[in-house]
């Protein structure tokens, strides 16, 4: 017989504390009102308190009744009701949730927005559409090799940042109780030569398409536009880096002034860097403005009006049947540039590299763009490459004194 009677409880509903029932069974009532029926067993050695249900939606005989299940469950039938009810709430909890809460509570100290958006980004782009929907776990070792293989040769050290997020969210997972056990570890089952192929050292550059060979590459790409192609196209007439182009905003642009102004976040080094634009670039955005998605500023967008993924651009080209890499174009406008003569100091300008000579980098401010009424040689070296790219002559470079 129980030491609760119905008016007793109503009555401790009230007032804060614990009032016991008898055989393990009492009710706890917080000071914020909140008030829940807990059991109390003996298993293993170790005392253990049982949440069985809120006090306001379960009755006194309710209480009781789901308390007599439990006993004879941790007693007679020696099972781990804890585990199981933490097994219970893992199943509720997909990975996707679980990678979005890690990265809200954790985004605010890494260390640039870039890196914060790039963390989420790749597994938006290589893991969710494997393992978004399922539960943290029942997430195996067998399922993270399966989202891991197909880029674990193609861009190896991306695979690498992916394998340790994945594991990073799921001893995440494992530390709010979602999970049973921590992620595999990256040294055992995770680790090249193990579960994974070793990968092939990339002692060579990133294959490049000849120059020669873009003018006619570009014809084909024109055929079907798209954000996907319409992206390559603006990066090979610009020589700019696949996140730029992939980033780019329409307010970026000053198309008047035939200048794109990159900003520093979305920059390898970080630091703003001005494109001038040919009339065949500027034909490439006339397009994509054409196709133009109401409610999103992004010039290239990708699923709901976000940016593309940074393997887009390389499907075009595998699509295409094309063996090169996106990067390697900035190869190929080097080639070209070396070839006609422009000096390499403009070159490494357009490129946005960084100057390694650091007198020369102290003492060299121009940007090699010159005025409207005259403009620099950066916007010679870029209206000729754009000529070139579509297939019409180019004007020799003026010499470097002129700037």
């Amino acid at each position: 017989m129980g030491k609760l009677t119905v008016v007793a409880v109503k009555a401790a509903l009230k007032n804060p504390g614990t009032y016991q029932d008898g055989d393990g069974l009492f009710l706890k009532v917080g000071k914020s009102g909140a008030a829940s029926w807990l059991l109390r067993v003996q298993q293993d050695g170790r005392r253990r308190d049982i949440g069985i249900g809120s006090a306001k939606l379960l009755t006194l005989s309710e209480a009781r009744e789901k308390a007599d299940q439990l006993r004879k469950a941790v007693k007679v039938e020696k099972r781990d009701v804890l585990a199981e009810k933490r097994d219970e709430a893992a199943a509720k909890v997909t990975f996707r949730e679980a990678a979005l809460q890690y990265h809200s509570e954790n985004a605010a100290g890494w260390k640039s927005e870039v890196y914060t958006r790039q963390w989420l980004a790749s597994l938006q782009n290589y893991v969710f559409p494997k393992l978004g929907n399922k539960p943290t776990g029942s997430v195996t070792t067998a399922d993270i090799i399966s989202v891991l293989t197909p880029i674990w040769q193609e861009i190896p050290d991306t695979a690498r940042q992916v394998r340790n997020r994945i594991c990073a969210v799921l001893d995440f997972a494992h530390a709010r109780g979602w999970r049973s056990t921590e992620a595999p570890s990256g040294n055992n089952s995770l680790k090249a030569g193990r579960g994974l192929p070793r990968q092939i050292k990339q002692t060579q550059n990133r294959k490049a398409m000849p120059y020669v060979a873009i003018p006619s590459f570009l014809i084909a790409l024109r055929r079907k536009p798209s954000f996907g192609r319409l992206a390559l196209d603006l990066l090979i007439l610009t020589g700019t880096r696949s996140q730029e182009v992939r980033l780019a905003r329409w307010t970026e642009f000053d198309l008047d002034e035939r200048i794109w102004s990159i900003p520093a976040e979305h920059m390898k080094r970080s630091r703003a860097h001005d494109v001038p634009l040919s009339d065949a670039a500027l034909a490439v955005l006339k397009k994509a403005d054409a196709l133009r998605i109401e409610g999103t500023d992004v010039v290239f967008p990708g699923t709901a009006g976000n940016p593309m993924s940074d393997m887009t651009l390389l499907k075009v080209l595998r699509d295409m049947q094309e063996p090169f890499h996106v990067h390697g174009f900035r190869s190929a406008f080097t080639d070209w540039a070396a070839n006609e003569g422009y000096p390499n100091a403009v070159v490494e300008a357009a490129l946005a590299h960084k100057t390694p000579d650091a007198v020369q980098a102290a003492y060299r401010r121009t940007t090699y763009l010159g005025i409207r009424e005259k403009p620099g040689m950066r916007v010679r070296l870029m209206d000729a490459w754009g000529a070139y790219c579509s297939g019409m002559p180019a004007t020799p470079p003026a010499p470097l004194a002129e700037e």
